[in-house]
């Protein structure tokens, strides 16, 4: 009997004894294993430890406790080489045995497939890969579910990070949701950094140079990273908060003319290993400047928008001309 990913909450896995999930969906076989398993002793075998001593396996399936009132069993990485003990244990017809296999993809040629799509006594559920409308939506309700506020440009970053993996997805919710519990707010960059995407020479790193007009340093970071379309909006993002800070932080600097007073009197206050670069900053853009470049940021973004597909040439130019020297103030 053949069921759909999308019909799972329909199903009473209490009626069914004989199940297959398959698929590269893996993140979705666990979150639904885990529902079906709730309070159950289980007995989990992968398919070769099973192939390797077939007596052993069968004696355990069979054996019975007196404090046992079902026996649960999972087969991980099973595939057509199982399916003649899967039959085996029908044609016993033992009502007080469950079993569940977890296979990777099954093509329509498959054996063990086509045997649990046929038997009306078994179940047989395909996971399919996720898209990003259903992973959007995921996020939206698992932030909703913890009453998180968020929004959908930080849901689509998050979404885009999991490169359509549902585990990795989860993994990532988890992190976010910790978190924001010691109330800190989820904006663009700190979930950036929340889920790690940039290692090595980071976006974050990229922005911070160029606004400190670090040539060499702003040019060996595009030379050394692959960004993609996401990423440039992901940089704009960016850009525009740190600039949106130089700019607070260049309006003080002009009035009390006290490079480490202004440091130090920042809010929120300047990590430690920040304060040198964001020195170079604020020396490098005044308030009339900082000004300038927020704007054409926002301008910027809306061209990246309208021409997606030439985004990597358009942000690389934008920054490349942020490095030039400052002609005026």
């Amino acid at each position: 009997m053949i069921a759909k990913s999308f019909e799972i909450a329909k199903i009473n896995f209490n009626k069914v004894n004989k199940i297959l999930f398959y698929g590269k969906n893996e993140g979705f076989k666990k979150e639904v294993i885990k529902s079906v398993i709730i309070n159950k002793d289980i007995l989990i075998y992968e398919e070769k430890e099973i192939l390797e001593n077939e007596n052993l396996f069968l004696e355990n399936a069979f054996s019975k406790s007196l404090f046992e009132e079902e026996k649960f069993i999972i087969i991980n990485r099973a595939s057509d080489k199982i399916l003649n003990i899967i039959k085996l244990l029908i044609e016993k017809n033992v009502q007080d045995i469950k079993i569940l296999i977890n296979a990777g993809s099954l093509d329509k040629k498959s054996k063990l497939r086509s045997f649990f799509e046929k038997d009306k006594g078994c179940l047989c559920v395909a996971f399919y890969p996720d898209n990003e409308q259903t992973l959007s939506r995921l996020t939206a309700n698992y932030f909703h579910s913890k009453n998180i506020p968020i929004s959908q440009a930080n849901i689509n970053l998050i979404v885009n990070s999991s490169n359509g993996d549902r585990e990795i997805l989860v993994n990532e919710l988890q992190k976010i949701e910790y978190f924001s519990k010691n109330g800190k707010k989820l904006t663009l960059e700190n979930i950036s950094k929340i889920i790690n995407l940039a290692e090595d020479h980071s976006v974050s790193e990229l922005i911070d140079n160029c606004l400190a007009k670090n040539e060499k340093k702003t040019i060996k970071i595009l030379n050394e990273n692959n960004f993609n379309n996401e990423d440039c909006i992901l940089i704009t993002r960016i850009f525009l908060n740190k600039s949106k800070k130089i700019l607070i932080l260049s309006n003080e600097f002009e009035k009390n003319k006290d490079i480490n007073l202004t440091i130090s009197s920042a809010k929120p206050p300047i990590f430690w290993k920040d304060k040198e670069i964001t020195k170079q900053q604020i020396y490098a853009w005044s308030p009339r400047r900082i000004k300038k470049l927020i704007f054409k940021i926002n301008e910027i973004e809306l061209l990246i928008k309208k021409n997606i597909n030439n985004s990597v040439n358009l942000i690389t130019d934008f920054i490349l001309e942020q490095l030039k020297p400052k002609i005026n103030n």
